[in-house]
């Protein structure tokens, strides 16, 4: 047994060092840096640091790069680095209403106060390769651009408000004394969970699994249809109040994406017709993972509004305890571990049943005749 041990260690070491190999590639082109990362894949970078839970641009790339682009490796990676910081405290909640917004559309009006803002998107992009792409070094990258004209600031107010307006919103404010959320990052999830619990559930879950949820409530699966209220883009500060103070001090702005989704409701015995919503928010420019997001959060408040439960992405036991990567992965990824004492078992189980039929065939019934 103990040599058996040590061959493995050899081999595991021995993986190590293809894996660098592997991550490095062919030594005669030029190494990907951190820095590259960070500033050319963005989107990746916001993915990771959300799914992640650490808001860290820096970190989040030299994940991705030392997963050699394996995005679930790199979330893994993060979150494993984030249980080991310490707890310094809470921030205050932020005021996304004052987010200084580079992107905001909305699906519900056309003309909003403040404009509707494109900002950086594919949307309207031609899904064709481009092939420029392919050229090398400062033949592509022309001159330097002048700085950028920031815009004046503009009141943006948010459609779920403009519908408060005339009462079409629901509206459920905070009672007195309402409690501080439990934190699912030291708390075991217990069912049935809160909203606030699922929100936290969803903002750290895998934007695949919650991508299929939310397109199944497109689907007819969760008798919903979903408008979008708005989505926003932009930087918002981050506040801590210090007790020894008693007023909130900025310690810097964060980039987020904030989706708010609007559903019909047909009304119950305590509550009118009305709009309600399904609420995302993700680290970065993470706008899909932020509407899907949205889309399941309202999907799973059926109970909550009296509605039928008959759907997978209204189920929240299915649907919070699959929709982790880490998980997920780990668990279907553990089947790659030696497995032969259990499979061993099976096979002697499977022969003695195969016995077992045989001799039943084999042997002629009472009364029987050749």
């Amino acid at each position: 047994m103990y040599v058996a041990v040590k061959g493995g260690e050899a081999a595991i070491l021995n993986s190590y060092r293809l894996l660098a190999e592997q991550r490095r590639g062919d030594p005669a082109q030029p190494e990907l840096s951190v820095a590259q990362i960070r500033q050319q894949l963005k989107l990746a970078v916001d993915r990771v640091m959300t799914e992640g839970s650490v808001y860290d641009p820096e970190l989040a790339a030299l994940a991705i790069k030392q997963a050699s682009g394996d995005l679930v490796e790199a979330i893994f990676l993060l979150r494993a680095y984030r249980a080991t910081l310490p707890r310094l405290g809470t921030t205050c909640p932020l005021d996304t209403a004052a987010m200084a917004l580079d992107r905001r559309i909305s699906a519900t009006f056309k003309d909003l106060p403040g404009g509707q803002v494109l900002g950086p998107t594919y949307d309207y992009t031609q899904r064709l390769l481009d092939f420029t792409l392919l050229a090398q070094g400062a033949a592509m990258d022309g001159p330097a651009s002048s700085a950028p004209v920031v815009p004046e600031p503009v009141a943006s107010p948010r459609v779920v408000d403009l519908l408060n307006q005339e009462g079409l919103m629901e509206t459920r404010p905070a009672p007195p004394g309402d409690p501080m959320p439990s934190d699912l990052t030291r708390e075991p999830l217990r069912f049935p969970a809160d909203r606030a619990t699922r929100l936290q559930n969803l903002a750290r879950g895998d934007e695949g699994f919650l991508l299929a949820m939310a397109y199944s409530t497109q689907r007819g699966y969760a008798h919903s249809h979903p408008f979008v209220g708005e989505v926003r883009l932009g930087t918002v500060a981050v506040e801590v109040e210090p007790e020894e103070l008693g007023f909130a001090i900025s310690l810097g702005d964060i980039e987020i994406t904030e989706c708010e989704m609007v559903n019909q409701f047909a009304g119950s015995k305590t509550s009118p017709p009305q709009f309600t919503r399904g609420y995302g928010l993700a680290f970065g420019h993470s706008e899909r993972k932020a509407m899907a997001m949205s889309l399941v959060d309202r999907a799973l408040r059926a109970d909550e509004l009296g509605e039928a439960i008959n759907s997978p992405a209204q189920m929240q036991e299915f649907v919070l305890s699959h929709s982790d990567s880490l998980e997920a992965s780990g668990f279907v990824q553990h089947l790659k571990l030696p497995h032969y004492v259990d499979f061993q078992a099976e096979l002697e189980l499977v022969r003695k049943m195969r016995a077992a039929a045989s001799a039943a065939t084999a042997d002629p019934l009472p009364g029987d005749h050749a």
